[in-house]
C-alpha cells in the first residue's frame, strides 16, 4: 500500500488528505476551521479583523495548531499514517512568515512532547503574518516599480505588476515601518515554505511555482531577481530560501510528526507550492489544453502555459506549473454576487433567473452588460453599477438582462484572457454555478470549446497528494488521468458552432464599455 498525504494551509482552514496511489481514490480527510475549531485566534475568517488602512494578518501558530488538529483527527478516523510515502502540500500565496533565529534553530529541535505552537512561541520577528488580502502597500508598490523602471518591467521579469497582497511589497513595508525587526529577521518564509519546514524538521526552499506570486522571482532565470531584491528590501537574498523545482525533496518528515502521530518515518516531504498552482493539479489541469473556470465569489480563470507569456494590460498572473512549465491565473471580483444581484433587481429565483436565460436569444437581442458592482482587476476600473448598452430602458426591467449579465461576464473573461494565447480543448467548469446548465451553455458558446463539470472540492489538498505520489513514483499517470474522469459528472456540454460570429460580435461590444 502506496498512501499519500496532502495538506492544504487555507485562509480559513487546513485540510488534511490521504491518497491511495494504487487505486486512486481519497481514503479520509479531516478539515480544521479556524474561527470554528480554533476561537482563541478570534480569527473568525482566518484572519484577525479590524486591520486598518488594509492591514489583513494572521497568527502563524494558529496554522500550526491547524496542522496538528488535522493530523490528529486522520488518526483517530484510523488513517493508515504508518503507510504514508510522501507528504506534500500547499499554502495559501503570497502570505509571508518572519523567523527570527530562534525559530530558524527551533526547526530543527522539535519536541515531540510539546506543541508546535508552544514551542515556536517567541520564534517570529514579526509576530502576524501579512496574507493576501492584505492592500497596506500601494506605496511600496509604486515605488518597487519606479525604482525598476515601470510596472510593464515588473510585469515581465515576475509575471506581475507589482500588487499589494504580494510577498514582495509586504517586505519591503515591513522594512520600512519596522527596521529594527526586519534585521532581526533570519528567515523569510512563504506560508508554504514554512508549513513544508516544520514537516521536515529543516529550512526547507520556496518552490518556483509559489515564489512567482513574490514580486521577487525572474521567470526567465527562474530565481530571485537582483534587482528587485535591492529594490524590497537591504540583504533580503540572505533572509530568503533558495528556490527549486516544483519536484524537490526536501527531505524525510521530522521526528515529531514519526512519534505524536505514527506517520512513517520512511516519508518524504516534496517542497510546498501554493494553492492555486496545487489547484490546477488537483483540478487535473496541468497540460495545454485545458482551462478551469470555477465561479465563486471572485470567478477565476486558470490554465497552464508552455511559455511564461505576460498581461500587456498587467491584469493577470503568472505562475509556476508544479508540474513543469507555467500557468496562468486571471481574477474577475464581480463574480457570484453580481450574479445575485442582477438576479435579485429582477426579482427571480435561480430557476427564474435560469428560465429568462433560455428565453432570451443567444447575443441577448443585442444588450450587453458588465456587471460591476464594484471595483473590477479584470479589467481594473471602479464602477457602482453596471456598465451597459443596447437597452432600451433600465436594465432592471428587462428579463433579458439575465443573459446580458451571464453573456458579459464570459466576454470579458475571454477578452481578459486573449493575451495567455490559449486555445482550450476542453473548460473544466467547476463551483456552486458551473451545475447550471444555462451558465455552463453559455460558456461552451462564448469560448467555442466543450464544458466538462468537475467536482474536486478539495482540490489544493489533493494537487498535494498527487504531486506527492508523482514525485515518489508511487503515482502512475494513467491513474490519476481515470480518477479525473470519474470526477467529471455528465457528458460534455458542446458549443453551438453556428454562434461563433453572434459572440465574436458581441465580444467586441463588450470591449466598448472597458474604460479608456
Amino acid at each position: 500500500m502506496a498512501l499519500t498525504l496532502g495538506i492544504d494551509a487555507s485562509t480559513q482552514s487546513v485540510t488534511a488528505l490521504v491518497f491511495d496511489c494504487a487505486e486512486g481514490k481519497i481514503l479520509q480527510k479531516s478539515s480544521v476551521n479556524f474561527g470554528a475549531d480554533l476561537p482563541q485566534y478570534k480569527a473568525p475568517q482566518g484572519f484577525i479583523p479590524g486591520g486598518r488602512y488594509g492591514k489583513v494578518h494572521a497568527d502563524p501558530r494558529m496554522w500550526l495548531d491547524g496542522l496538528e488538529l488535522a493530523l490528529g483527527r486522520l488518526r483517530e478516523t484510523g488513517a493508515a499514517l504508518d503507510k504514508i510515502t510522501s507528504i506534500c502540500g500547499a499554502g495559501q500565496q503570497h502570505g509571508t512568515v518572519y523567523l527570527n533565529q530562534k525559530g530558524l534553530e527551533q526547526l530543527a529541535s522539535l519536541d515531540p512532547g510539546k506543541s508546535l505552537h508552544d514551542q515556536f512561541t517567541g520564534c517570529f520577528s514579526r509576530s502576524t503574518s501579512p496574507i493576501w488580502m492584505d492592500t497596506s502597500t500601494t506605496e511600496q508598490c509604486r515605488a518597487i516599480e519606479e525604482q525598476l523602471g515601470g510596472a510593464m518591467e515588473v510585469c515581465r521579469r515576475t509575471g506581475s505588476i507589482a500588487i499589494e497582497r504580494f510577498s514582495g511589497p509586504q517586505i519591503k513595508r515591513f522594512d520600512g515601518h519596522q527596521p529594527l525587526a526586519y534585521v532581526q529577521t533570519a528567515r523569510i518564509h512563504l506560508v508554504s515554505s514554512f508549513m513544508a519546514s516544520v514537516l521536515s524538521g529543516t529550512d526547507a526552499p520556496i518552490e518556483y511555482g509559489d515564489g512567482a506570486g513574490m514580486n521577487l522571482l525572474n521567470l526567465s532565470t527562474l530565481d530571485w531577481d537582483p534587482e528587485l531584491l535591492m529594490a524590497t528590501g537591504p540583504g533580503l537574498r540572505e533572509k530568503l530560501p533558495p528556490v527549486v523545482p516544483s519536484q524537490t525533496e526536501v527531505g524525510p518528515v521530522a521526528a515529531y510528526f514519526v512519534k505524536r502521530y505514527g506517520i512513517s518515518p520512511q516519508a518524504k516531504v516534496v517542497a510546498f507550492t501554493g494553492d492555486n498552482p496545487s489547484s490546477l493539479v488537483g483540478m487535473g489541469a496541468t497540460q495545454p489544453g485545458k482551462v478551469v473556470i470555477s465561479l465563486g465569489t471572485s470567478d477565476t480563470f486558470f490554465a497552464a502555459m508552455p511559455e511564461p507569456l505576460t498581461d500587456p494590460n498587467g491584469w493577470g498572473h503568472v505562475f509556476g506549473n508544479p508540474l513543469g512549465g507555467f500557468m496562468t491565473l486571471q481574477c474577475f471580483i464581480n463574480g457570484s454576487l453580481a450574479r445575485e444581484k442582477v438576479r435579485d433587481a429582477l426579482g427571480l429565483d435561480w430557476a427564474g433567473f435560469s428560465e429568462a436565460i433560455a428565453g432570451t436569444p443567444a447575443g441577448a437581442e443585442g444588450r450587453r452588460m458588465l456587471p460591476f458592482f464594484g471595483p473590477e482587476i479584470s479589467p481594473r476600473m471602479n464602477a457602482e453599477a453596471p456598465l451597459t448598452s443596447g437597452f432600451a430602458s433600465d436594465w432592471t426591467g428587462e428579463k433579458a438582462s439575465a443573459r446580458a449579465c451571464v453573456e458579459g461576464q464570459f466576454l470579458n473573461m475571454r477578452l481578459c484572457s486573449e493575451w495567455m494565447q490559449l486555445k482550450p480543448e476542453v473548460i473544466y467548469l467547476t463551483g456552486g454555478a458551473s451545475q447550471n446548465d444555462a451558465i455552463a451553455q453559455i460558456v461552451a458558446n462564448v469560448f467555442q470549446a466543450g464544458v466538462k463539470r468537475l467536482s474536486v472540492p478539495d482540490s489544493v489538498a489533493l494537487g498535494g497528494a498527487l504531486r506527492a505520489g508523482l514525485c515518489s513514483g508511487d503515482l502512475d499517470a494513467k491513474v490519476m488521468d481515470a480518477f479525473f474522469e470519474e470526477a467529471s459528472s455528465g457528458a460534455i456540454v458542446e458549443p453551438d458552432r453556428e454562434l461563433a460570429e453572434v459572440y465574436a460580435a458581441a465580444a467586441r461590444e463588450i470591449r466598448d464599455l472597458w474604460p479608456a
